[in-house]
């Protein structure tokens, strides 16, 4: 009786132990690629309470199957871990949904001066009721290096469309911008407003401002009005980024120059169970140092946390703003001879934010895409370690445009972790073939050979609202480097297509500290996936772009399935355009929050 006794108390244990073990959801009936270098491929997956339960084959992971398991049928579609957003600004994202459509195809029409002018009266005609609450007029996307006039509109051009309102354009860079003169009435400058130190505010030749604003110039204007949205506004904006970000597949996104007004939006948001995704936010060391001391941490409050600290050294090199170690090539514009473009911040200043972030255990990431700003950073994290130590908070050099070998090789040296932004090739290749850099130099831009070469990993990024946050447009341009024009920039840069999806999934997890619950489709890992339409590593690699995101899952939930038939998303995809209701609310919320009558 004694052994039956404990026979059947051993039948009970297992019985439990296996009840414990039941899948909420399997996956299976398509290709799974696990970027998982020990398990690449898999034919099912099981997932218990948001966390993966088994990897491996369908007899393996279908004795994981309970009553109540669902069976999740990829019907021939590939899974993927979902993708971690190395640098981008979910919160900014949002602007896109509240503006004119200014870009360039593909992501938008306008590819002219009369076709930008006509794009934003058809935005007015189409929102008056918006525009009578919002009192103002934004355009976002234009790039003049796709304009057939090859330069900036002015503020004359803007008066064409109207006067009545204030109209501010945003150039794709996010870097630069134009006004009317009603804007620039309304924000006090004037012919007698100096250029404020990192900004140039460009003159007629009366020495008035002509509308077109760089860097801290264009920041004066522009970040008032940010920072004064209202606590709505921000909230908006963080909700419509966040999901923008879940149609193309991430599960984890960046706000990479945040306040801490936007970080509590994100959190505000969250906290109504309204944001669809993880966001790691790194709000500006130069303006939120105390809110970073406060609040830094690798664990997440709900979906949010504050990564550390973000430094902006420099500019747009497509908009000639960004600091060289050489003259542009060819510039398209009034420039001096020998003309290197600049810095945002002196080297004090840059020595001084890497120290502080040093100091107090934080992880710094840094905007620098000329060679000179890149020399900048790197020689103030060489002081810095040399005072404090390697202290394993994995420094990033975001956008990284214009690296020479031997800055490579420096990134190495210090463990400077390289987040490119390979798309650069597809949008703006043929320009810093032409004028920025010149044909030789142009094919090095965003270097991922040179990186790969020293065995080092990158994470690969979209900067939106720069660039539309495009996964598979990201995968195109860091595999084949294809120009708007067909052209092929540094095929020896090129990298394959399983280094191109780790650049956009486990390799970004470790920029973040998250290499060990996300990134990969392992047992034991948050349930984080995007279902595309297709196998990216079987397919031809001209095609990747053409893939299209079906699904995105965060913890084991669909967050985004694409409606049948539906093609990938653009910017009227964005529930305010189908909505103009809900874009009426939001708006009127955001400038509310601005003051604007």
């Amino acid at each position: 009786m004694g052994r039956a006794a404990l026979l059947i108390g051993a039948a009970l244990w297992a019985g439990s132990a296996t009840a414990q073990e039941i899948a909420d959801t399997i996956y299976s009936g398509g290709p799974i690629v696990t970027i998982n270098d020990a398990q690449p491929t898999a034919e099912a997956v099981a997932v218990k309470d948001g966390k993966i339960l088994a990897v491996g084959t369908m007899d393996e992971v279908s004795a994981l199957e309970g009553e109540g398991t669902e069976m999740f049928d990829l019907a021939g579609r590939a899974m993927l871990p979902g993708f971690f957003d190395s640098h981008g600004h979910v919160v900014m994202g949002g602007i896109q949904a509240l503006s004119a459509n200014l870009q360039a195809p593909p992501d938008g029409t306008v590819s002219d001066i009369p076709k930008l002018q006509q794009a934003l009266r058809d935005w007015m005609a189409d929102n008056e009721a918006v525009l009578e609450n919002a009192g103002m007029v934004i355009g976002f996307g234009y790039d003049n290096a796709q304009l057939a006039e090859l330069r900036h509109p002015t503020r004359d051009e803007l008066d064409v469309v109207t006067t009545e309102w204030p109209l501010i354009i945003l150039h794709q860079s996010g870097h630069l911008g134009v006004a009317n003169s009603k804007a620039l009435e309304l924000a006090g400058i004037d012919a007698s407003t100096e250029d404020p130190a990192g900004g140039v505010f460009h003159r007629d030749a009366d020495g008035a401002p002509n509308g077109v604003m760089e860097e801290y110039a264009f920041f004066r204007v522009l970040m008032p009005m940010i920072a004064d949205l209202g606590a709505d506004g921000q909230e908006a904006f963080a909700k419509a980024g966040a999901e923008l970000w879940a149609q193309f597949g991430y599960t984890t996104g960046q706000e990479g120059r945040s306040s801490g007004s936007l970080v509590e939006a994100l959190r505000a948001v969250d906290a109504r169970g309204e944001l669809p995704i993880d966001v790691v936010a790194f709000p500006d060391v130069l303006e939120a140092a105390d809110y970073i001391n406060e609040h830094a941490s690798q664990e997440y409050d709900g979906k949010v946390r504050t990564g550390g600290c973000k430094l902006t050294i420099d500019g747009s090199p497509q908009g000639f703003t960004a600091l060289r170690d050489q003259p542009y090539y060819d510039p398209v514009g009034d420039y001096p001879p020998g003309y290197k473009g600049y810095s945002a911040i002196t080297m004090e200043q840059t020595q001084d934010a890497v120290n502080w972030c040093y100091e107090n255990g934080h992880q710094i990431i840094t905007h620098a895409n000329g060679e000179g700003a890149s020399d900048m950073l790197l020689a103030a994290l060489g002081a810095a370690q040399e005072s404090y130590g390697d202290i394993g908070n994995r420094p990033v050099l975001v956008h990284g445009q214009f690296l020479r070998e031997d800055q490579v090789d420096l990134m190495q040296k210090l463990n400077v972790f390289p987040s490119l932004f390979p798309m650069h090739t597809f949008y703006w290749g043929d320009w810093h073939r032409d004028h920025t850099v010149g044909p030789i130099n142009a094919d090095n831009i965003s270097p991922t050979g040179w990186v790969r070469q020293r065995g080092m990993m990158f994470g690969s990024h979209h900067d939106a609202p720069v660039a539309f946050p495009d996964s598979m447009r990201i995968l195109s341009a860091t595999v084949t480097r294809r120009t708007r024009s067909g052209d092929i920039l540094g095929p020896a840069q090129r990298v394959s297509v399983m280094e191109a999806l780790k650049a956009l999934t486990i390799w970004p997890a470790w920029q973040h500290f998250e290499e060990d619950r996300k990134g990969t489709i392992e047992t034991g890992k948050i349930a984080d996936f995007v279902i595309l339409s297709d196998d990216p590593t079987a397919v031809d690699p001209e095609t990747l772009a053409e893939l299209e995101v079906a699904v995105t899952i965060k913890d084991g939930a669909v967050i985004y399935e694409a409606p049948e038939g539906e093609q990938k998303a653009d910017l009227r995809d964005y529930p305010f355009f189908g909505d103009p209701v809900a874009a009426h609310h939001m708006l009127h919320a955001m400038y509310e929050g601005m003051g604007v009558e």
